[in-house]
């Protein structure tokens, strides 16, 4: 089997750019109105649900990641390999935070919504490039 450098690197570049803001804008508030960063903690999963549970949510983050890592493989459209690689990598870098602190760190403000992050963005991202996928494969 051959060893997808490139899918690779783009991980590491998305985790690592997640772990970087986060880093840098801990403990920081700076808003234009009603959109900017508010680093908040968050204990639960996205939207702040499910407070409490991080084992769970540890539990959750592995399996997803083993079956990204086993399932990739066996892709063979380009565009559901990104979005593989988005979710691989936004579950990652939510689960460092899980395991290294406890929690989660947030800091993207927009509006009424929940603070959010770089991985949640990716795991949304990824989210709808799966979907995207699933629709183009069912009008074939």
């Amino acid at each position: 089997m051959k060893v997808p450098v490139k899918p690779i690197l783009l991980a590491l570049l998305l985790v690592a750019a997640d772990q970087i803001t986060k880093a840098v804008t801990e403990g920081k508030s700076y808003m234009l109105g009603s959109v900017g960063i508010d680093y908040v903690v968050n204990r639960g999963a996205a939207f702040g649900v499910m407070q409490g549970w991080n084992w769970l949510l540890i539990g959750v983050s592995f399996a997803v990641i083993g079956w990204i890592a086993i399932y990739y493989h066996k892709e063979k459209s380009r565009l559901m390999r990104y979005a593989l690689v988005f979710i691989f990598s936004g579950t990652f870098g939510n689960l460092i935070d899980r395991l290294s602190l406890g929690y989660v760190r947030d800091f993207i403000a927009i509006g009424a919504w929940p603070n959010f992050n770089i991985a949640d963005s990716l795991n949304v991202i990824g989210v709808a490039l799966v979907m995207l996928t699933l629709i183009r494969r069912e009008m074939k």
